[in-house]
């Protein structure tokens, strides 16, 4: 009978020859007779990977590092699995187990930085990826994460730069060249970012991510058959992904007998097969199916269970983000003093998530003298950068600084505009240095009823930033709490600075909240403001299907068919 050594090389020499069947059988005859062979866990864990058997492949690297705990690669290995599984808490725990082993191993820091990057802690992200490009400089994966942590913090640009290394080092790099695709959609260059999808096609017609990409800059483009059609190639391709599965339902609503539904429900029967990631875009997909067809309590015990998947993935400091409210309240006072910065070029459209912030863009950004920005980081991205004190601790001359620096960013967009709307509605916690660094802008908040706003904020998957968006208690609490800051806005602000629209009079009465709003900005009247929904710009949020329809009236009131399950969420806001 061999020996573990010799059945470990023999295993080791079928993997390197890709014969992952005859390999995987060679390790577990050698685990038979040395349950704990640290190498063969590892190795027999990388086979599972190429199998696509991930949480079997996630039990051996666990098992591997318990055996070998020295080992560095493992630990990397298992961080690399993690966050491909979707626990970017757990995979940065192992990458940084993994360099406490081996501080030189720039994959780890590579890995580190993509989990911080999915944290949402970009800073310390980028600390970790430039450790990496440090101590391995032609490394193309260094450059993708640099590229995707770019496109987090909204710095499209310099994503795009990234992407364009990777694919200098590795030209035949699919996820690279669809990382340039997102850039370039991110810059408004939609044309170039259809090419750039196209491309990864080319090199490999049967990838479903490539495909489901050209259906998002498709989508974002208005072409919505198209992008139908790409979804669905993408579900034909791929039927066990839930994400294509669910930006297929996203195309149109669904309707008795549809033919998209059974297969989610038969991906739904094998639902302990998958990652935590992709349960969460499965439920999720469950309740717009469900939600469409009137078939409300099957449709809510899938949003919450998704909600309840996604939230034990993420961190939500509660207590500290009603804090920065607090101090923010302080810091701001009525009566402050402002910069010299005579710009009347932004329009900032604030308020919470879901609120019918898009709407107001749609229809700004259909006057001829009115460019839509979309949403853009770019304003909190400047206070991390220049005021690493905000808001206890503000320079003399912050605020002008900032203010220059945001406009001059801003106007590059659309130097000709006479406004360019930034509709990041998160911007609503930054009103005070706002006024006091451009003094001229005007803001507009969009307001809409508490059980609509939130309920809708619930039943969408956000990914980024929303934190506190997964829990029912949770999001009630921070609506009150933006409610409560916003009150203090509105005495703290000039009133010919701010103005309110109450989403509801605005679908009633759209005409006259239009000109209202468009006298508000400085402009004169122009009837193409009523055609929103004829305007071809390229549209980037969850509601890039409802600003291409006339307006409609089906979303108010929507919370009360989910009422009777709503009593976290209900009570919070009482």
């Amino acid at each position: 009978m061999a020996s573990p050594e010799q059945l470990f090389q023999s295993a080791t020499f079928l993997h390197s020859q890709s014969r992952l069947r005859e390999a995987e059988e060679k390790y577990r005859a050698l685990l038979a007779v040395a349950p704990n062979h640290g190498a063969a866990l590892h190795r027999l864990g990388l086979v599972c990977i190429q199998a696509g058997r991930l949480e079997e492949a996630k039990n051996f690297l666990q098992r591997a590092a318990a055996a070998a705990p020295a080992d560095a690669a493992v630990h990397h290995h298992l961080g690399l699995l993690l966050l491909r599984l979707g626990f970017p808490s757990d995979a940065a725990r192992e990458a940084e187990a993994a360099l406490e082993r081996n501080p030189d191993l720039a994959e780890a820091w590579s890995t580190l930085g993509a989990a911080r990057t999915a944290l949402g802690e970009t800073d310390k992200a980028l600390a970790c990826l430039n450790r990496a490009i440090a101590l391995s400089p032609d490394d193309p994966e260094i450059f993708k994460t640099l590229g995707q942590v770019a496109l987090q913090r909204d710095l499209p640009d310099a994503a795009l730069d990234f992407f364009d290394k990777a694919l200098a080092r590795q030209p035949r790099a699919i996820t690279a060249q669809l990382g340039r695709a997102e850039a370039l959609a991110a810059l408004g260059r939609q044309g170039d970012a259809l090419v750039a999808s196209e491309e990864a096609i080319r090199l490999d017609p049967g990838y479903a991510n490539a495909i489901a990409m050209r259906g998002s800059v498709l989508k974002q483009l208005g072409r919505l058959t198209e992008a139908e059609n790409a979804f669905a190639h993408a579900v034909q391709l791929a039927p066990e992904v839930p994400a294509f599965h669910r930006a297929l339902g996203e195309t149109r609503r669904y309707g008795e007998g549809d033919p998209r539904l059974p297969p989610l429900e038969r991906l739904l029967a094998r639902e302990d097969r998958l990652p935590a990631a992709q349960k969460v875009e499965l439920h999720f997909a469950m309740f717009k199916a469900y939600d469409d067809l009137a078939r409300h309590q099957e449709a809510f015990q899938h949003v919450a269970c998704g909600n309840a998947i996604y939230r034990q993935t993420i961190p939500y400091d509660e207590a500290g983000v009603f804090g920065f409210f607090d101090e923010l309240k302080n810091r701001f006072p009525a009566g402050q003093r402002v910069a010299a910065n005579a710009t009347e070029q932004p329009v900032f459209i604030v308020g919470m998530p879901r609120s019918g912030t898009s709407l107001v863009e749609q229809m700004l950004a259909s006057h001829p003298q009115v460019f839509g920005a979309g949403e853009r980081t770019w304003f909190g991205d400047l206070i991390g950068e220049m005021l690493p004190g905000y808001p206890q601790v503000m320079p003399s001359d912050g605020a002008r600084q900032l203010g220059a620096r945001y406009s001059e960013r801003l106007r590059a967009l659309a130097p000709g505009a006479a406004r360019i709307t930034d509709k990041l509605p998160a911007n609503f916690r930054h009103l005070g240095l706002i006024h006091q660094s451009l003094p001229n802008a005007k803001i507009l908040h969009i307001q809409r009823d508490a059980r609509d706003t939130c309920f809708s904020c619930y039943s969408k998957l956000f990914r980024s930033g929303l934190n506190f968006a997964y829990e029912l208690g949770e999001l009630g609490r921070y609506y009150n709490a933006y409610e409560v800051l916003m009150t203090h806005w509105r005495t703290a602000l000039p009133a010919d600075r701010l103005l309110e629209i109450q989403y509801e009079t605005l679908v009633a009465d759209f005409e006259h909240e239009a000109k209202r709003i468009v006298e508000f900005c400085g402009l004169n009247w122009n009837a193409a403001c009523l055609r929103f929904y004829e305007n071809k710009r390229a549209v980037r949020t969850l509601s890039e299907f409802q600003v291409r329809r006339p307006l409609f009236s089906d979303s108010i009131g929507r919370w009360r068919a989910y009422q009777p399950w709503l009593g976290p969420l209900l009570d919070a806001l009482s």
